[in-house]
């Protein structure tokens, strides 16, 4: 943890004196890590240059389905921050102040293979904005990737996630970059505190396959929800998700059938929608929590095929490009969406 930590404490007392919305609809998510510039390769060209950052799609993601959303997240106030800044507007989402006090803004080269699926380099730089402001008691408190893991930031961002616990519904996906992160066995410890600080735990079965090489998916997923989540969910591309709970239920849904792009942004669109339909099922804000961890197999089902058809238009076209609620209304399994 970095000496100066973040101006929580004053934070947490002046949003504990104002009242909370009564309305579910009307509290916001607040979303913490990286934003970046992707770099997109293929085949040794260079196909594109925008932003992107796995905790910032998030945030998109939950602006576009109707959410209100703050990303806490650290870039430079340069060419590369002020296209990141018009992004985020460009979807409704609000940059929570400090955030572009960086040196420079951080880059991300994705390399397609021939699948279309991407592997990441990175030039990064990532810390909590020695002074910012919360939002008044945000309904959820999502963090994942870099942003989670990464010092000088990682730290500060799991002490945040504490502070925020007793009111908010607190989501992690690990999205985990072997290139920027420490070896299985240190990264690990890392992990599961915030896997045991969570109620939601979104995590594909490619980053079980490094972090617990040679062990079931859904067996890290049984012993995660015993410290402490009510729910580990883990993503198989193409084969679908599986949900444990920790109430003891396993559901499994399938994925639609789509002509595939390109799988950037997808797990990212998975998570937001994930929190987005535990939203629509009234399960989100920390006094939800004993109600999260009785949802039964239908809710889960019903949020997890959700999910998936959320995935798969965003896979349906290139780049992380999530859908707004309307399309995702529209969409019906095997149609084109846009």
């Amino acid at each position: 943890m970095t000496e100066q930590a973040p101006t929580l404490p004053a934070t947490e007392e002046k949003a504990a004196a104002l009242p909370a919305p009564t309305d579910p609809a009307e509290r916001r998510a607040l979303v913490i890590g990286e934003a970046l510039i992707d770099v997109v390769r293929s085949g040794g060209q260079t196909l594109g240059r925008h932003p992107g950052g796995s905790p910032m799609n998030v945030a998109i993601g939950l602006a576009r389905l109707g959410r209100a959303a703050d990303l806490l997240t650290w870039f430079g106030a340069d060419e590369d921050g002020a296209a990141i800044t018009a992004h985020l507007a460009a979807s409704g989402v609000d940059v929570v102040p400090g955030s572009a006090s960086a040196e420079r803004t951080s880059v991300a080269t994705a390399t397609l293979d021939a699948d279309g699926v991407a592997t990441y380099d990175f030039d990064l730089s990532w810390q909590v904005p020695s002074t910012w402001a919360s939002p008044p008691l945000p309904i959820v408190v999502h963090t994942g990737s870099i942003g989670a893991v990464v010092e000088p930031g990682g730290s500060d961002v799991a002490h945040i996630l504490e502070a925020h616990r007793p009111t908010a519904t607190v989501t992690y996906d690990p999205n985990l970059r072997p290139s920027l992160m420490p070896p299985p066995a240190d990264t690990r410890p890392v992990v599961e505190r915030l896997v045991a600080l969570s109620d939601v735990v979104k995590v594909s079965d490619e980053d079980l396959a490094w972090l617990e090489p040679g062990t079931e998916p859904t067996d890290v997923a049984r012993r995660w929800v015993g410290l402490g989540p009510a729910a580990v969910v883990v993503t198989r591309g193409g084969e679908g998700a599986v949900a444990v709970t920790r109430s003891g239920l396993t559901v499994e849904v399938a994925t639609p059938r789509v002509t595939v792009a390109d799988t950037v942004g997808a797990g990212d669109s998975f998570m937001g929608g994930l929190i987005d339909g535990l939203w629509l099922a009234g399960l989100l804000g920390g006094e939800r929590r004993a109600a999260l961890h009785d949802a039964g197999a239908s809710t889960w089902q019903e949020v997890l095929e959700r999910c998936t058809r959320i995935a798969a238009i965003t896979v349906s076209r290139a780049g992380a490009n999530p859908p707004t609620r309307a399309e995702l209304d529209d969409y019906r399994p095997g149609s084109a969406p846009s």
